[in-house]
């Protein structure tokens, strides 16, 4: 039914889902392959004990298969509300109108699921959505690809699919310029269910292969977003004092970098912290670190042995354990990365631009010497699959420079029994972790330079297929599950 006025379109949709709140489980049981599926996208997404917010939460099933630490759920039927509160009175229900929202409570995750479609004024209802939001909050929606519409509307006929109004025609183009009318950033988008019945063998392997592919995944039924409050820094300081830092410089036989550093690294924020993480080094690097502590006294710098810990990866868990910084950042002791281009990395964490900063050795000239091509290449390739896992474009994985919150790194730890302990690196437990936890990933380039002493420690071919390992490892744990 087509409406045309707010007050007539809200009142025909109270009266049809005060309609349907009474077959609810009925139609719940008829799509139970679709609202699992669903299910499964937001608990990969959501971590739990989470604060949560379901706007249009019907009966409530997806808010409760959330765990939240506390889920809240609105929605514009009295009814389904009533149902709502019989079969989880653990969470809290309202029934209200998105569109005039009224909570004072703020929360980690906003989700609009198969939602949107119905609201008369979708950038206001955006908009009215900061007065919930934290800097940190994620608001994920799916709304349904209108390829569909024929066979929904059949469904619908032939007694398949719960009735629904004449819905609002909206691909996620139009979703993602509502979201930025509304000063909301799009983090994340996707698409899933190219089978949303369930045929034993098939629609497991199509939905979860098939699906994901360029071109095919466009043919899907649903489309996600995830986006955040727009430019605003997720962890602002306690105060007026300011963000410290901690630079975490792992490093092993790197004598002839350790002054360097020291004297290279600027002030970066109220207080810069250099944590350098000896990896056993058979040259002078620990004396020489020794000797910066005692010819500098005015800078906090510390030392930290690796001792049994193997890999850089560990180092720099050690290192960001010790920190005592706002801001936890990584400097390659080698230097290709200029320790100068650091406060670029600083300012644009603290300013919001990002909450996981990452440097690209890709984008200016290089000097020569600083990459071998066969290294340069397997970076490129790397950097095309990476894009396409992490639903983020992904330029350079492994340039050694990656700098975030303190408080995100603790969530990224919390998390990180999902993947396991497979990366000897250190750069893939933080992007997955990170990408995991849906942070606004952005890239800085930066002017890659050639080592000017000592030796690297990556081996090409042994260190190349770890690389592969891990991008599998990736593949079967995000593509799979998201």
């Amino acid at each position: 039914m087509h409406t045309t006025d707010s007050k007539t379109h809200k009142q025909t949709l109270i009266e049809l889902y005060e309609k349907n709140a009474r077959r609810r489980e009925y139609w719940l049981k008829k799509s139970w392959y679709y609202h699992s599926e669903l299910h499964r996208f937001y608990q990969f997404s959501i971590p739990v004990n989470s604060t949560v917010l379901e706007i249009g939460c019907g009966t409530g099933q997806l808010l409760a298969s959330l765990r939240p630490a506390k889920g809240v759920g609105i929605d514009i039927s009295r009814q389904m509300i009533e149902n709502a509160r019989r079969k989880y009175p653990h969470l809290t229900f309202h029934t209200m109108d998105a569109e005039e929202l009224s909570l004072k409570e703020k929360f980690d995750y906003i989700i609009l699921s198969d939602f949107i479609g119905n609201v008369f004024d979708v950038q206001n209802t955006f908009s009215l959505l900061h007065t919930v939001c934290y800097p940190h909050t994620r608001i994920i929606l799916n709304y349904y690809n209108f390829l569909w519409e024929p066979v929904l509307k059949i469904g619908e006929f032939c007694g398949s699919k719960m009735p629904e109004m004449y819905q609002n025609w909206l691909p996620l183009a139009d979703l993602k310029n509502f979201l930025y009318l509304a000063d909301f950033e799009v983090i994340k988008e996707g698409y899933c269910l190219l089978i949303p019945r369930y045929i034993p063998l098939i629609s497991t392997s199509v939905n979860r292969l098939l699906a994901r592919f360029p071109f095919i995944r466009r043919l899907c039924l649903v489309g996600t977003l995830i986006a955040r409050p727009a430019g605003k820094p997720a962890h602002p300081p306690a105060g007026a004092t300011g963000y410290t830092c901690s630079v975490i410089i792992p490093c092993r036989n790197e004598a002839g970098n350790i002054e360097g550093a020291v004297t290279r690294t600027p002030k970066l924020g109220t207080h810069t912290e250099l944590i350098f993480v000896d990896g056993n080094s058979t040259d002078a690097t620990v004396s020489e670190i020794n000797r910066m502590i005692k010819a500098y006294p005015e800078k906090d710098i510390s030392l930290i042995h690796q001792g049994d810990g193997t890999g850089k990866g560990d180092a720099v868990r050690k290192g960001f354990d010790a920190a005592k910084g706002d801001v936890l950042m990584i400097l390659d002791a080698d230097l290709t990365v200029p320790p100068e281009d650091l406060p670029k990395f600083m300012q644009a964490l603290t300013d919001g631009k990002g909450e996981f900063i990452n440097g690209t050795r890709l984008v200016y000239p290089m000097e020569k010497g600083a990459m071998r091509l066969l290294n340069l290449i397997a970076n490129k390739l790397f950097s095309v699959g990476f894009t396409w896992l992490l639903g983020q474009r992904f330029r350079d994985t492994l340039c050694g420079t990656k700098v975030l919150f303190k408080k995100d790194y603790r969530r990224i730890v919390e998390g990180r029994t999902f993947f396991g302990d497979f990366d000897p690196f250190g750069d893939f437990d933080l992007i997955l972790g990170a990408s995991k936890l849906n942070l606004k990933i952005v890239e800085i380039p930066i002017s890659y330079k050639e080592r000017r002493y000592g030796t690297t420690n990556i081996s090409r071919f042994r260190h190349g297929w770890l690389l592969i390992k891990m991008w599998c490892v990736a593949f079967f744990k995000i593509k799979l599950n998201s």
